[in-house]
């Protein structure tokens, strides 16, 4: 009997222990699939401390209309979209870009994608808990999507576009993966950013090595000339300075009918007023290579090189050589390539109401700020830039760094005069 007994025991204990081992595995089973089939409070990460936690296993997407116009105004856009996708905890879906000027070859509006031109790795890298770009590949369900109309007009104030954010933000927007907004490009969407947070997303977009090799090349000649006419010390390299010089026929089209329209005097400037102020910067001292990004095909005439003060040595993209290997590439590549070489120059002078020269000086600045300085009004500090289009010390160039305390991008998306040297 005691042996029936102690039988009918084990035989219960082993019972029991496979019914909970059974009911332990189910509940698990149940876990990882309401993990994966159920939404998340938050799509694919939270904030923290102002930085942002990504959880890629249920990630949700921003899509936007292809992006146009000029190479800067174009990364304008791309960080207006990031930082668009940022508040509505989501990824943007990598945009394309336009390899030709929308306003001047309409008929060759080809899209180039945003891998082609900028490192799309090493944007997630260095924006990571900030920003993140997902592929199309990325995306589960593709038909999981919901288009909306971006305000547009008058009436579409700031407010008004806030709100619709807002509203993008809501439990019935977060049901599906992909928002896809169509209408106008995202330059001409509603900034709601400081300065600091476009500048996070400029400092993630490094070019691919092809067009960064280009632009190495381009510095390298640079100072191979340089080195042709410095002084007899062997031990001093001759810097560069490079001039965005907007005196292009479409350029100053724009510029005087801005003035009319502004009623101001000091957006547009001659090619004279542009070496005479350059030869006006206290600081500088002959000999110096100057390079001249310019247009070379939309100038009136093909004097550039001449009237320089002496001692200042100019030189472009045909007395380099690389005029031809320029014709190789689109309209962007070659901005970019132009772009780069301007950041890398040991002097810097633009045009205050040009997209191009305002987003190198922010960058420019950017690096003056990482070298420990705060205010560099009459400091003799690298990388400094100046606009030629507003005098300054001496009658040269006013110098100009980025305010980025700024609550607003709207002085550099639309160009101003009003430039200082107070960076933070």
């Amino acid at each position: 009997m005691e042996l029936l007994k102690l039988k009918y025991v084990k035989f219960f204990k082993c019972h029991v222990s496979y019914l909970v081992s059974i009911c332990v595995f189910l509940f698990v089973m149940v876990l990882i699939f309401r993990t994966l089939l159920l939404p998340s409070p938050f799509p694919f990460g939270r904030f923290k401390n102002n930085e942002f936690e990504w959880n890629h296993v249920r990630m949700k997407f921003l899509e936007v209309p292809q992006i146009v116009w000029g190479l800067n105004n174009q990364k304008i856009a791309f960080a207006r979209a990031c930082l668009t996708a940022r508040m509505l905890n989501r990824s943007l879906l990598m945009p394309s870009l336009s390899a030709s000027l929308f306003y001047k070859e309409i008929d060759r509006l080809e899209p180039i994608s945003f891998d082609k031109v900028f490192n799309f790795e090493r944007f997630n890298s260095l924006c990571d808990g900030f920003v993140r770009v997902s592929r199309y590949s990325d995306i589960g369900n593709r038909s999981n999507v919901i288009e909306v109309q971006k305000g547009s007009g008058r009436r579409w104030t700031l407010e008004r576009d806030l709100d619709q954010l807002k509203e993008f933000s809501k439990k019935d927007y977060d049901a599906y993966e992909t928002i896809r907004v169509v209408g106008k490009n995202p330059f001409l969407w509603h900034d709601h950013w400081p300065v600091s947070d476009y500048a996070k997303v400029f400092e993630c977009l490094v070019l691919v090595d092809e067009i960064s090799k280009e632009a190495n090349e381009v510095v390298s000649k640079i100072r191979e000339f340089g080195s042709e006419v410095k002084n007899g010390s062997s031990s001093y390299r001759t810097p560069y300075l490079a001039i965005h010089m907007r005196i292009e026929k479409d350029w100053m089209i724009h510029c005087k009918n801005r003035e009319r329209r502004s009623n101001l005097t000091n957006i547009c400037s001659s090619k004279e007023e542009i070496t005479t102020r350059v030869a006006n910067i206290p600081a500088l001292k002959p000999p110096t290579t100057l390079y001249l990004a310019v247009a070379n095909e939309l100038l009136e005439d093909d004097s550039i090189l001449n009237g320089w003060k002496e001692g200042m040595h100019p030189v472009d993209k045909k007395r380099l050589g690389f005029n031809e290997i320029y014709k190789n590439y689109s309209y962007l590549i070659q901005a970019a390539i132009d772009y780069e070489v301007c950041l890398k120059a040991d002097v810097f002078v633009g045009n205050s109401y040009s997209t191009f020269s305002s987003l190198l000086v922010l960058e420019r600045t950017q690096k003056i700020i990482k070298t420990g300085i705060s205010h560099a009004c009459g400091n003799n500090v690298r990388w400094p830039s100046y606009a030629y289009n507003i005098e300054g010390e001496s009658g040269g160039p006013q110098l100009w760094m980025t305010n980025l305390s700024d609550s607003s991008l709207q002085a550099i998306s639309y160009g101003s005069n009003s430039v200082s040297c107070r960076i933070v």
